[in-house]
């Protein structure tokens, strides 16, 4: 046996260190490369809704989520492939979305039972190994929809898809070390305080007993699960001849070194990235097009329902004497997702008709060689990140009306009309990655840029 105290308090500091290393400087890395994983497979999962290879889900946007929860990985029949796929992929894509932009990252937070969670949400579909004779249902499944929506594509699909996958591929290997570096961390706290609240309150010779370390375990950390593989190690570590040595060891492993700063051989052009997030939004013009069609075709269907026939007639002669036609007021709800409630609000949908087509304009200025994009190449990266910012601003509400309009028009469709009306969920879908992925490179630019001025104040010059 060796005396633990002294070990305690060295590794309880050591794990403060720790602790402080992950939450400033990898848990953002980690939580980006996530981000990057969750863009990635958005992106895919609105091509799959797009081209018909599973459905809406209805219910996809009320579900509330409080904690990471991994969805179904039975296996299913073809018979139920389509429908099974629908809910799964729905699950799965709220899931990483709950966890990228509402979950808590800290390296106390992240327990092992949470770190489990998320691995296998990021395992829930192997894309590093996407097959058709994958062992799992889902990846196998994924792997042949993916097959299919290559087929026929335009270049700027092609380009979509090409990209998702190589997201998912070159986020895997950081997020799995992420996880490794949580795990480490979390491992040791386990068995700290395991010596804590057991072992250092009882006699050696009870300490090394398993089953009576469980049951005191469980006296003093009810609904805390016990693992006898870490309860072996504190005994291994604490008891034995080796004791020494693994605490060594261990502490060793827990250091945090400074990491010295590599010579950057060119300054890399980070104005480029902002150029990029722009040329992301300025793809969603054509899908915003398409919106605009369909939901003045869905604003018409239900003119056409209200007005009587004087009403039609008042139209029609305000038309002849060029007279303004009056405004249309809608009055939708939606989700408030800051505050997760439901909020009302009077849309003057003739107002935001004319917004939506301004927007649908500058965003088609935005294309390779567009006047908006060389007009932003000419202006200061200050600049560039403030249209940025403004116009995934306005993309979102845009997004937030348009999914209230979408709800609106097909609840207020009588049973003859809600046939004709079209639904735009699968653009909405693709609007929504848009915005996560202009917001990636705006992220991306941050970190870059922030790892450049840490090198100046290092005293290393980025441009040498």
């Amino acid at each position: 046996m060796t005396d633990t105290n002294e070990y305690k308090e060295a590794l309880r500091a050591a794990l403060k260190n720790r602790a402080d290393w992950l939450d400033k400087t990898e848990l953002p890395k980690f939580k980006e490369e996530l981000r990057l994983y969750h863009t990635g497979s958005a992106s895919l999962y609105n091509l799959y809704l797009k081209k018909g290879l599973i459905h809406e889900d209805p219910y996809k946007q009320e579900v509330k989520i409080g904690e990471i929860e991994v969805p179904d990985t039975s296996a299913f029949s073809e018979a139920n492939r389509i429908e099974e796929l629908t809910l799964r992929l729905s699950a799965y894509d709220n899931q990483l979305d709950f966890l990228v932009n509402f979950y808590q990252f800290s390296a106390d937070f992240l327990t092992l039972e949470r770190i489990k969670k998320i691995l296998g949400l990021v395992r829930y579909i192997d894309w590093p190994h996407l097959t058709p004779d994958s062992q799992s249902s889902v990846t196998r499944a994924v792997a042949e929809m993916t097959n299919q929506i290559k087929v026929g594509v335009d270049p700027l699909t092609m380009s979509v898809i090409s990209e998702s996958l190589s997201n998912l591929n070159k986020s895997y290997a950081p997020i799995m070390n992420g996880l490794k570096n949580l795990t480490d961390y979390q491992r040791e706290v386990y068995k700290l305080d395991l010596r804590d609240t057991v072992t250092s309150q009882i006699p050696p010779q009870d300490a090394v007993q398993l089953s009576l370390l469980k049951k005191k375990f469980t006296q003093a950390n009810p609904g805390k699960p016990f693992y006898p593989d870490l309860a072996e190690e504190v005994i291994k570590e604490d008891y034995s001849g080796d004791g020494p040595a693994l605490h060594a060891k261990i502490l060793k492993t827990l250091e945090v070194t400074s990491a010295k700063p590599k010579a950057v051989k060119s300054k890399p052009d980070l104005k480029v990235i902002l150029l990029e997030g722009a040329q992301i939004l300025g793809n969603s013009a054509q899908t915003f097009s398409e919106v605009a069609v369909k939901i003045n075709e869905n604003h018409m269907l239900l003119e056409s329902k209200s007005r009587g026939f004087w009403q039609k007639m008042k139209k029609v002669m305000a038309q002849m004497f060029n007279k303004a036609p009056e405004p249309v007021f809608y009055d939708v709800e939606y989700i408030d997702t800051a505050r997760g409630m439901p909020v009302r609000e009077r849309i003057n949908f003739s107002a935001f008709k004319n917004e939506l087509e301004r927007k649908i304009r500058i965003l088609s200025t935005l294309g390779p060689n567009g006047p908006g994009l060389n007009k932003l190449e000419s202006m200061h990266d200050d600049q560039i990140i403030s249209f940025l910012e403004k116009n995934i601003h306005e993309v979102q509400g845009m997004h937030k009306i348009l999914t209230a309009l979408d709800e609106f028009f097909k609840a207020e469709a009588g049973n003859e009309e809600r046939g004709r009306i079209k639904g735009i969920k699968p653009e909405l879908g693709t609007i929504k990655n848009v915005i996560i992925r202009a917001n990636a490179k705006r992220h991306e630019y941050g970190a870059q840029k922030e790892e450049e001025e840490q090198l100046k104040r290092l005293g290393v010059n980025p441009e040498s």
